[in-house]
């Protein structure tokens, strides 16, 4: 069976090095391969994890939506469908496949920009039954998503056995983080569990912090120390990835998975 975790949380909190240290213990730990899915347009999962990225999924489809505009206009037999007779789920299959970026045990596929001008929903449900059909051929499914949790019904019909949703320590970042572990309830998806890690802490967590976290109802999975070496990594372009197993930062992200894997 597919297990399938997805990774939320507000802009700038670490979501994304959290997904990619995620990945690095799935490699070294769970045996099986892995997929990666950048779902948050803003993100850079790609260089987290050392990986050239050329297409995304937003390009592919806007690329296709674009050919068949152009048949239309043309006037050609098949008026609104693809040169030489390939069906639209078809061309989404072959180039969505031909996307991924290739690493060490995992791959990864970029969702990219989000919808233009236009009716995207059929284009939508064949790019969702594509991209499940690829995710059933891993054994592990990482999902890295923008702060809002509602389009991820979009991305995926699969049920998801764990959400980490990443905050800073802020009162404004929990809160926030809060609003999202609500706002995954309502999706068209089950969720079996929620978690919470509070990342960028220095020091110990301050009373008021803790006070604060446990009225959120949100369960807290662990902490994650603000990094030196981390920072020198981001600052020189370095995939996080390759930070050193007795590294702060990856320590603690090993201890959490470890309690849930």
């Amino acid at each position: 069976m597919t297990i399938t975790i997805a990774l939320a949380g507000k802009g700038g909190v670490g979501k994304t090095t959290f997904a990619g240290m995620v990945i690095k213990y799935l490699v070294q730990n769970q045996p099986g391969s892995i997929l990666a899915i950048d779902a948050d347009p803003s993100s850079n999962l790609n260089m987290v994890l050392g990986l050239d990225l050329e297409w995304t999924v937003g390009d592919i489809r806007e690329d296709m939506l674009a050919q068949v505009k152009s048949t239309l206009v043309e006037g050609g037999a098949a008026m609104g469908g693809l040169p030489g007779g390939v069906s639209k789920r078809e061309y989404l299959e072959y180039h969505v496949r031909s996307s991924l970026a290739e690493g060490s045990r995992f791959d990864m596929i970029a969702m990219g920009r989000g919808e233009g001008q236009g009716c995207y929903c059929a284009v939508n449900h064949n790019l969702r039954e594509v991209v499940d059909g690829m995710s059933r051929h891993y054994a592990y499914v990482v999902i890295d998503n923008e702060a809002g949790m509602e389009h991820l019904s979009r991305r995926t019909t699969r049920d998801v056995q764990h959400l980490f949703v990443v905050s800073d320590p802020s009162q404004r970042g929990l809160v926030a983080a809060q609003r999202i572990a609500e706002m995954s309830k309502a999706l068209d998806i089950r969720i079996e569990n929620t978690y919470l890690v509070i990342n960028r802490v220095v020091g110990e967590l301050a009373p008021e912090t803790i006070a604060f976290v446990e009225k959120l109802g949100l369960p807290l999975l662990g902490t994650i120390s603000a990094d030196a070496e981390l920072a020198s990594f981001d600052a020189t372009g370095k995939a996080l990835v390759d930070l050193p197993d007795n590294s702060p930062v990856y320590l603690s992200v090993e201890t959490m998975l470890k309690k849930v894997l």
